[in-house]
């Protein structure tokens, strides 16, 4: 047996319900309605679809609101997991078998990528998720009033909402499994969720990749605050935000070594972020990064919520822009709650089987995510959302003739 399908390997997917042997080395499809339960082809037009949408949205702004930073970060985000990602399914090939293990095995979907390793919804979510958070806190001013730093910071608390609701549920559901046997990257968990995966995968990656991108384009951030009182000065807030962009990041090319540069680079971050916690790897040291780890995402919620509050009360003292003058709203104000509903949908499918567990397992044997933490998350989100459409929501005392037009395209 090679290292595509080791003795580990084998047995998280047999916990699965199939086999990684003889699996093809590129791609392989199965039948949509064949699949362990019913709820994964839902998850793949959720997030596929998604993903989609978002690159729809991105190359508007980009051709038709002269921003290059939205699909940027959408093709940021792919190189971001094909960088990522491997080593996760295939730690010997990268010879990291004695530092991390193996970590997890994806369920198989309609289809599947990389011996099996990789679901297409997958390659998708990075991009959808990182739009989604995005678009929200660029609905909120939180880039235009406050900087490139302060929007990713924000970024990641709005992606740790949102990704939690999905990875809490994900193992209940038989999404994917994780090898209990690796404690050095498994442990300490919430449920049956790596804390590890909860700080670095769900929130510090996707505000980096942000940061990244808004710093390589030249726009987002360092263009003045919109800190004005009147309807003008913050359209021309967002104007300046949006003009800003350096011409050559306008350009295909542009958009194309920035996304690779900026996807490679993230993971560094991650290596940064993850260092406290990973100082007392090793037995006996479990509590202290339990510790460690609930620190830092306590500082995600703090900072997140404080930006985001401070964002809600500007849109509120202050008037209102019409969403004429938002550039491309329908994605920030339709795909969010689209998907933190179907996501609530789910987990209420699921809800049963977690009232009937035990011991952390299900009747059928499924660990159980966080029910108190999704449902923090889930309400985090939802007000994300309600202050996103507050923010882009038309005012009767804007709706002059003069306010009802966008701005001029630079491009």
């Amino acid at each position: 047996m090679d290292q595509s399908c080791d003795q580990t390997a084998e047995r998280i997917a047999e916990g699965l319900g199939f086999s990684c042997r003889h699996a093809d080395p590129v791609v392989t499809f199965r039948d949509p309605f064949s699949l362990a339960n019913g709820t994964m082809p839902v998850l793949e037009l959720l997030i596929i679809g998604g993903a989609v949408f978002a690159l729809v949205h991105a190359r508007r702004r980009w051709r038709h609101d002269g921003d290059p930073v939205n699909l940027t970060l959408w093709f940021a985000s792919v190189a971001y997991l094909a960088v990522i990602e491997p080593p996760l399914y295939f730690p010997g090939w990268f010879g990291l078998d004695k530092q991390v293990g193996f970590i997890f095995s994806h369920n198989v979907f309609t289809v599947q990528l990389m011996y099996d390793r990789l679901p297409l919804y997958i390659v998708a979510f990075y991009p959808a998720l990182s739009q989604l958070a995005y678009e929200l806190v660029r609905a909120l001013d939180v880039f235009v009033r406050r900087g490139a730093v302060a929007g990713a910071l924000a970024v990641a608390f709005v992606c740790q909402v949102f990704y939690e609701v999905f990875d809490q549920l994900g193992p209940q559901l038989r999404w994917w499994a994780w090898n209990p046997g690796d404690t050095k990257v498994n442990q300490p968990a919430l449920a049956s969720v790596p804390m590890n995966s909860m700080f670095l995968f769900a929130s510090v990656s996707f505000g980096a990749l942000a940061y990244l991108v808004v710093r390589l384009c030249g726009s987002g951030g360092g263009t003045g605050a919109a800190t004005g009182a009147t309807t003008e000065a913050r359209t021309g807030a967002r104007t300046g935000a949006r003009t800003g962009a350096r011409t050559g990041a306008r350009t295909g090319a542009g958009i194309a070594w920035r996304s690779v540069a900026a996807g490679p680079l993230a993971p560094l971050a991650m290596v940064v972020a993850g260092a406290p916690a990973g100082l007392f790897q090793g037995g006996g040291h479990l509590g202290v990064q339990r510790a460690i780890i609930g620190v830092e995402l306590g500082v995600v919620w703090v900072i997140g919520l404080c930006l985001l509050t401070d964002a809600w009360r500007a849109s509120r003292t202050g008037p209102m822009v019409p969403m004429p003058l938002m550039p491309s709203p329908t994605f920030a104000r339709t795909y969010p709650p689209f998907y933190l509903g179907v996501l609530m949908a789910l987990w209420l499918i699921a809800l049963p089987d977690y009232l009937a567990s035990s011991g952390g397992l299900t009747k059928q044997g499924a660990p159980i995510g966080s029910l108190w933490y999704s449902t923090l998350c889930a309400a985090a989100a939802a007000g994300v959302i309600l202050a996103a459409r507050r923010a882009t929501a038309s005012s009767p005392a804007t709706s002059s003739p003069a306010a009802s037009s966008p701005p001029a395209s630079s491009s």
